[in-house]
């Protein structure tokens, strides 16, 4: 009985290891809080290793606004359709890609966008299309510091389904202004701003050979001994 219960935890703490290799980590998070971006970038991420950087056709003003729930977030104006925010990562070693973010508008900033994903940075795909709020459209409050986050702004996306984001050196995601709507209905001004906050990308560890070959020996181990015992 004691080997048998031995045995039992033994199994029982590879399938942990094996189960453990299946959570989810966060790859890189922006909350724009150490940087406060007044530039294009790039700006590191607060947690986790990858870049953030914003791309305009044409001239544009970089700010630092009030975040959603947060001192800080990442701000432009002069929106022209094709114009984005990207955030480059590394996914190797991970698999089942997800991102997650805050995003507003003014009045007159953008209203319509795609996500989408590249692997080279130079052949995008699109993964999603979205619309985004005017910044305290009622019955949503406004972004502010002094304010609990808002759910009605964040966005999130599952990119597991793509394979080829796993285990990639470089993994470019972007946020890009798919037309001239703006947030209120009109046409997008050059003044109009849109800012984004609290990007998160996660993924999930690959599991490592090793914990395979335990797994795999654990039981195997597991069935000998049982046969043994009878």
């Amino acid at each position: 009985m004691k080997t048998n219960r031995h045995i039992g935890i033994a199994v029982a703490g590879v399938l942990a290891l094996a189960a453990g290799a299946a959570h989810a980590d966060t790859v890189a998070q922006w909350t724009f809080e150490s940087s406060a971006p007044t530039t294009a970038g790039p700006f590191a991420a607060e947690v986790g290793s990858g870049s953030a950087t914003g791309s305009h056709s044409t001239a544009s003003t970089y700010s630092a606004p009030a975040g959603n729930g947060s001192a800080h977030s990442f701000s432009s104006t002069a929106w022209s359709v094709g114009d984005y925010y990207q955030f480059s990562v590394s996914t190797l070693g991970l698999k089942d890609v997800s991102l997650s973010w805050d995003q507003t508008s003014s009045n007159t900033g953008p209203k319509d966008f795609t996500l989408q994903y590249s692997t080279d940075g130079t052949h995008f795909s699109t993964f999603n299309s979205y619309s985004v709020l005017a910044n305290g459209a009622s019955p949503s409050p406004a972004w502010s510091s002094g304010r609990a986050r808002s759910a009605a702004y964040t966005f999130s996306d599952d990119l597991s389904s793509i394979s080829a984001l796993n285990n990639v050196t470089n993994l470019f995601l972007r946020l890009v202004d798919a037309d001239t709507v703006a947030a209120n209905g009109g046409t997008v001004g050059s003044g109009g701003t849109d800012r984004v906050d609290n990007v998160i990308v996660t993924a999930s560890p690959v599991p490592v050979p090793a914990a395979i070959w335990l797994l795999g020996s654990g039981l195997f181990g597991f069935a000998r001994l049982r046969r043994r015992a009878r």
